[in-house]
């Protein structure tokens, strides 16, 4: 049994509250923004062009990963109002972070003629590593209640006013019961997901395609490892972000089955056509000179 003893708050002003959900999320954000323009310049890409378009897709992406939240949680932010926009504080929905910061890039880089598809492949890796640091913050805060186990790694959260332990006292009406330590399962899964699309990132055609592939695979983890956890079930015994992941999983296998192919495959294919052009440009000539 792991015993997390962290205070989910990094400091607090006034009624100004900085919790280490939020310190790590906006760290993962600096990172992907600096790792995406970096590729890009590597690219022979201008790196204005990430950062324009980051504060857009950061812009939308906290839009709906409070969203998601928010309709998660719709019941208490009804009662308690105020706190919807409490962003700082904690409490996002990572699917809403990926769709709205997505929609708000990709959005704005089609008005200014950007390469979307080459940004967002460019964005996908740097997403993956993104995600990582900001499930640390999950760690800190105790977020995100997962389901009792026996296994040696279980976790249980000791600090008072940690959520992973109040959410244990209320479920379980046992302050130290071990459950599963679902955002680690997510940190490896993501990091796992980063280096298998690295290596094919210059291995699909056309551009957009290496997104989709993170899409289909983090999709499948996601939906996996929502089963250690205990949101609230909104669909038969799947949890909205069950729901999430099924629809991003197959529009992004279509997208995958309908357009992706290989660089290689696409090469060998036009070489293999390039032999019947130069006959059938042989033949004209022989045909002229009869």
């Amino acid at each position: 049994m792991i015993s997390i003893p962290f205070n989910p708050i990094m400091f607090e002003i006034g009624n100004f509250v900085l919790s280490w959900h939020g310190f790590w999320s906006f760290v993962g954000v600096l990172v992907a923004i600096y790792l995406v323009a970096r590729w890009a310049r590597k690219d022979g890409l201008n790196p204005d062009l990430v950062y324009n378009t980051a504060v857009w897709g950061v812009l939308g992406g906290i839009l709906g990963a409070r969203i998601v939240h928010v309709l998660d949680f719709l019941p208490y932010y009804l009662d308690n109002p105020g706190k919807i926009f409490a962003v700082w504080s904690g409490g996002i929905g990572l699917w809403g972070g990926i769709i709205g910061g997505v929609l708000g890039g990709a959005i704005y880089a089609y008005i200014q003629k950007y390469p979307v598809g080459k940004l967002m492949d460019l964005t996908a890796p740097a997403m993956l590593i993104a995600q990582a640091i900001g499930r640390l913050g999950d760690v800190w805060n105790g977020e995100h209640l997962s389901r009792p186990t026996d296994l040696p790694w279980g976790w249980i959260f000791t600090h008072p006013d940690s959520p992973g332990r109040r959410g244990a006292i209320e479920l379980f009406q046992n302050p130290v019961q071990p459950v599963h330590p679902s955002v680690v399962y997510e940190i490896i899964w993501d990091l796992s997901v980063c280096w298998l699309i690295w290596r094919y990132r210059k291995s699909l055609k056309p551009d957009g395609s290496l997104w989709m592939l993170y899409m289909a695979l983090y999709s499948v983890g996601r939906f996996l490892i929502q089963f250690t956890r205990m949101d609230s079930v909104k669909f038969w015994v799947l949890q909205e972000a069950h729901i999430i992941s099924l629809i991003i999983f197959t529009i992004s296998v279509i997208f995958l089955i309908i357009y992706t192919r290989p660089i290689n495959w696409i090469k060998n294919k036009d070489l293999s056509q390039t032999p019947n052009k130069v006959s059938s440009k042989r033949k004209r000539r022989v045909l002229r000179n009869s």
